[in-house]
């Protein structure tokens, strides 16, 4: 056992430090009972990180063999490349979490490599970030009262999400959604992709260069993820194609429709299109 082990305190290891990874370090490092160590493709990350006061030190091939708890902050493919690389180092007493935003690639990857290996495996999302990247816009309350998703290789183990929820509980959850990959992506391929990809679209207007002194909430709100990292973006949409790309076609669809009646001057067309729209916002936020 490490002289951190005898001491009862629970070792984490953080993979990547960029938004995400950085909060994660920020949010365990508010606990001392916590041993936080931090790896980062870039070395200058993880100076910055330990001068910060972040981490207890640097996560390599001995110290992860400390680990209670691996997070895995990194884009899919980097995340399946990691764990394949260290998977004979992991302990077998480790629990491996990823928080990337697909989860159905990254799974049918993971799941077999962590029982080969012997450790336990479990898929994560952490619900929550911003438009900004990198660790200088990290913060150690990222997560506070935001959704954790997770998904288990077994759908009814209750003592591993238990298990795993306990060593979460610093990050500060509200809620844990546990699901499996295909209904996480098909999920995410909505509420998150498609934001993206309609605010990333929507920014693309001539017109929005003339937007000043014409814009308020409306505006700030549907460019606000339209500033985004396009390599991390770029993989997780073609890592989802399947549904980002059914998602897109139902939207395109329904655009025509609000296209042609106002072209065509359809009043009654276009103020049912409005209404079922609203009606459909009330509905689902459960205020009719």
């Amino acid at each position: 056992m490490s002289e951190t082990g005898q001491r009862g305190k629970t070792t984490v290891g953080i993979v990547g430090l960029g938004l995400i990874g950085g909060s994660l370090a920020r949010a365990y490092k508010e606990y001392s009972d916590f041993v936080v160590y931090g790896y980062d493709i870039n070395d200058g990350t993880v100076l910055l990180a330990l001068t910060d006061g972040c981490l207890d030190g640097r996560l390599d091939d001995e110290t992860i063999k400390e680990c209670d708890l691996i997070l895995i902050a990194l884009y899919p493919q980097a995340a399946i490349d990691y764990v394949e690389q260290k998977k004979d180092l992991i302990p077998a007493s480790a629990l491996v979490i990823d928080c990337c935003g697909v989860k159905g690639k990254v799974c049918d990857a993971l799941f077999p490599a962590a029982k080969k290996s012997g450790f336990t495996y479990i898929g994560g999302h952490p619900m929550a970030g911003t438009q900004y990247s990198g660790f200088l816009k990290s913060k150690a309350n990222m997560f506070k009262s935001a959704s954790m998703i997770l998904v288990p290789p077994v759908y009814d183990d209750i003592m591993l999400l238990d298990r795993a929820k306990k060593l979460l509980d610093p990050l500060g959850f509200s809620r844990y959604v546990v699901t499996t990959a295909r209904k996480h992506d098909e999920m995410i391929a909505f509420t998150s992709q498609m934001a993206h990809v309609i605010s990333n679209a929507f920014i693309k207007s001539p017109t929005a260069k003339e937007h000043k002194g014409y814009s308020a909430g409306s505006y700030k709100d549907m460019t606000r993820v339209a500033s985004l990292n396009e390599d991390m973006w770029t993989e997780l949409f073609l890592s989802n194609s399947t549904a980002l790309e059914k998602e897109i076609g139902i939207l395109i669809d329904s655009l025509c429709e609000y296209r042609d009646a106002v072209k065509d001057h359809d009043a009654d067309r276009l103020r049912e299109l409005l209404r079922e729209g609203r009606i459909a916002k009330e509905e689902i936020d459960g205020s009719r």
